[in-house]
């Protein structure tokens, strides 16, 4: 069974290629999305970082009916979202390769819409891609730059203790909320009660989200997911449908919980 197109290294734009091959040539000079302390602790954490990567997809959403009355999760609208974020995604691990990074930090995942199409969302997939300055491999099984949306204090923490991260990990849902019935509506005016049609609906859906993002962990050999955020978006699907979506980094122990040093500026002495 091939790998889906999302999971195989993707070819870059020529544009992107120069810019990449420019830095790496001559005298070096990184970009980086982390902010001062981020970089101090990333390479107090014994890496370097090479540079800003990212990687985009423009995605074409489908139309999918749904029954007025019955909760139910929409498919075709799910596998369109985990696709064009999958997409990004492996984009900007490709740029990251091209530089030879062991990995990216401070991912972002971000959405834009455009006017000139209603059904068409862009996904952005941005963070700082770093190497080893001890030879430490800290590379996917698959021998691809580990990814995760860390912070460079999360990244030292998380190394200093004998963690690793491993991947971005990720779940979604888009999910059609049923309508209440005309008898439902009337017999909930006036009285403060639960609309358990809906708590059921959006249980389902979060749950489903969160565990599609467990098994992703699992493929990649976590033995647990921190920094899991879940948000909720209505997008462009209008009344009663919504996307749950969660997030995380991945992250296996390397070796056993050392006693971290805390950062410090050392002073020189004075007489």
């Amino acid at each position: 069974m091939s790998m889906p197109e999302s999971q195989q290294p993707q070819q870059l734009p020529e544009t992107a290629m120069r810019r990449l091959q420019a830095s790496t040539q001559g005298r070096p000079c990184f970009t980086s999305d982390l902010s001062v302390n981020e970089f101090v602790l990333t390479t107090q954490a014994g890496y370097e970082p090479l540079g800003l990567v990212m990687g985009t997809c423009i995605y074409h959403i489908g139309v999918q009916t749904s029954r007025w009355s019955v909760s139910q999760e929409l498919p075709v609208l799910t596998q369109a979202l985990y696709n064009a974020r999958e997409l990004a995604m492996a984009r900007m691990e490709s740029e990251a390769d091209t530089l030879g990074a062991d990995g990216v930090i401070g991912v972002e995942v971000r959405a834009a819409r455009y006017a000139f199409s209603s059904d068409v969302i862009e996904f952005v997939a941005v963070g700082t891609a770093i190497k080893s300055t001890e030879q430490r491999n800290l590379r996917t099984p698959q021998g691809r730059p580990f990814t995760s949306h860390l912070s460079g204090q999360d990244f030292w923490t998380l190394v200093q203790h004998g963690w690793a991260p491993r991947a971005l990990v990720m779940g979604t849902c888009v999910y059609h909320v049923a309508h209440l019935s005309f008898r439902q509506v009337l017999s909930n005016l006036g009285q403060n009660t639960e609309l358990g049609v809906y708590t059921q609906a959006v249980y389902d859906a979060r749950e489903l989200a969160m565990a599609r993002m467990q098994y992703e962990g699992q493929q990649v050999a976590a033995d647990g997911i921190v920094g899991v955020d879940v948000t909720e978006d209505a997008w462009i699907w209008g009344e009663h449908a919504i996307e749950f979506f969660a997030m995380g980094t991945a992250v296996a122990r390397f070796q056993p919980d050392a006693n971290p040093v805390s950062p410090t500026m050392t002073m020189p002495l004075t007489d």
